[in-house]
């Protein structure tokens, strides 16, 4: 692709609760703070695009209004700049990056902002309260189940153990606890006091994560027609699953080499089977690889989203790659998820890891409920 990362950010995470570290902000705000960081880091460059695309899960309360114009009126974008905002679930955020890219390959605009916000405290998961979420009509196979009900499925169903979880989350929580005031989170932009990833537990041991029980057996039961009357061994803990979390991510996307950090040179989307819910992130990677002629060999650094434990576990099963390229600054298990917000996060932090390590490729892999994957490639400049 002929589309270029000149500079993506990223606030800290924090709890999705009143008492949160952001809770007193408000979406439009974060994304505001965000481009402040860029226009400050880039010679002012952050408010003279043509485009803002945010994504979203919650587009109500808060985050309703189309959030993406919000913010740009609110940030004092250029009147001319046009805004949207997108919801393709938890990789909405690498979304919206990728059609940016696209957007300037095509030429519909010479330089954009894209990324994503997520305020849980503001807009709780579930809140847009769709009617798909109870609707009984559709086929057991692509109603909606809770995605932590299907990760405990698909956990169930390729046999991961709950040792071999409670090994990926302990070393989710060390890996973070160790990224703090390193290279690492160069691009972490404090905001509102917080510097630090609020939900992360660095004091998590082997012996605390073995000592806790598994959580989402009740909720499972709620959705028993879904299930066919499947009985699951439910096996995550909460330690297993993502917290609930406030932030924003956010890049800058141009088709001018000139001082970018990275090239962007493959991006993929990819849906997938519904019921098993976290495996087209696996599709959308391979894509990705294949558009670039590359391997998972190729990679100097991999950002890989622990959507539950399961994934990140059948990841490092099944493709064998190297563990220390993976998640380097540690993952969503200890830091959390901001649905909406969670690609354009984890390439910022992937832009930070590649360069720590001074590696030239990189991956960014995300997954979404009932399907949903994106997944991009980039290459270091400078």
């Amino acid at each position: 692709m002929t589309a270029y990362i000149l500079d993506a950010v990223r606030t800290p995470r924090a709890r999705a609760r009143p008492d949160g570290g952001l809770a007193s902000m408000k979406p439009h705000e974060l994304v505001g703070g965000l481009i402040d960081a860029l226009d400050a880091r880039n010679g002012g460059a952050a408010r003279k695009v043509d485009a803002l695309i945010l994504g979203a899960v919650g587009q109500v309360g808060a985050q309703g209004a189309n959030v993406a114009l919000v913010s740009k009126m609110y940030a004092g974008l250029p009147d001319e700049a046009y805004a949207y905002s997108i919801n393709n679930y938890c990789v909405s955020g690498l979304t919206a990056i990728g059609q940016a890219a696209q957007m300037v390959e095509a030429g519909g605009a010479k330089t954009a902002l894209a990324g994503g916000v997520e305020m849980m405290s503001r807009v709780p998961f579930m809140g847009d309260k769709a009617d798909y979420y109870e609707d009984a009509s559709f086929p057991p196979r692509t109603r909606y189940i809770p995605v932590v009900v299907a990760a405990d499925r698909l956990a169930e169903d390729l046999g991961v153990s709950r040792e071999e979880m409670d090994a990926a989350a302990l070393t989710s929580q060390q890996r973070t606890a160790a990224a703090e005031g390193t290279p690492l989170v160069k691009s972490r932009i404090p905001l509102n006091g917080l510097d630090r990833e609020e939900p992360a537990r660095g004091s998590t041991t082997a012996e605390s994560l073995a000592a806790m029980p598994a959580a989402f057996g009740a909720l499972g039961e709620q959705y028993a027609d879904a299930l066919e009357g499947r009985v699951i061994d439910h096996r995550h803990t909460v330690a297993h699953a993502p917290p609930m979390c406030d932030g924003a991510g956010l890049a800058i996307v141009t088709g001018e080499a000139a001082g970018a950090r990275a090239k962007i040179v493959a991006y993929a989307e990819a849906g997938g089977d519904p019921a098993a819910s976290l495996t087209a992130g696996f599709t959308a990677m391979d894509r990705a690889l294949a558009r670039a002629n590359l391997s998972l060999d190729d990679m100097d650094r991999i950002e890989f989203m622990e959507a539950f434990a399961v994934t990140i576990v059948k990841f490092m099963r099944e493709r064998k790659v190297d563990p220390d390229k993976v998640n380097v600054g540690g993952g969503h298990m200890a830091k959390g998820h901001p649905m909406g917000a969670t690609g354009a996060i984890l390439l910022s932090s992937l832009l930070d890891a590649l360069d720590a390590c001074e590696g030239r490729y990189g991956i960014v892999v995300a997954h979404g409920a009932q399907g949903i994957g994106s997944a991009m490639i980039v290459e270091r400049l400078g």
